[in-house]
């Protein structure tokens, strides 16, 4: 498998859990993918694979470090830390995009207003949440109750 493989299997692997959290936030499916520790755990071994392939194994850059902003760098110049990282943001990202489905129906927001949060969180990760806090403060400075029903 090559990198760039890799990189366009973990975007697969990613996608029909966003299309569920999008297009089927009720669903039962959604539940138990989504809002269940699945994703966190898959992508999770995927993380911990590359990081130790990273760290034992020797697939990573020579210099890679955490002290300084060159040795972090230094990270993304081989393949592996690109996808130990973009693996990092897949999940954590999603982690986020639940949370903010399963808030949105605990404080009754419409999902159709959520959909450009939960968007925007896929594609920006902390802009989708940044755009949901804010409109978690417009509801709550207003006391709308934009639900569905």
């Amino acid at each position: 498998m090559t990198w760039n493989t890799a990189y366009l299997a973990l975007n697969l692997l990613v996608m029909p859990a966003w299309v569920l959290l999008i297009c089927f936030p009720r669903a039962l499916l959604t539940a138990r993918l989504v809002h269940s520790s699945v994703y966190p755990l898959g992508f999770g071994l995927i993380y911990a694979a590359s990081l130790v392939a990273g760290a034992v194994f020797g697939m990573s850059a020579d210099g890679v470090g955490f002290t300084s902003i060159e040795a972090v760098a230094v990270l993304f110049d081989h393949p592996n830390g690109v996808i130990t990282g973009w693996t990092h943001y897949l999940v954590f990202d999603l982690f986020v995009g639940a949370w903010i489905g399963r808030d949105a129906r605990r404080h009754h927001l419409h999902h159709l207003i959520v959909v450009p949060c939960l968007l925007g969180t896929y594609v920006f990760g902390p802009f989708g949440l940044l755009l949901y806090v804010l409109l978690r403060g417009l509801q709550a400075r207003t006391g709308l109750r934009l639900d569905e029903g």
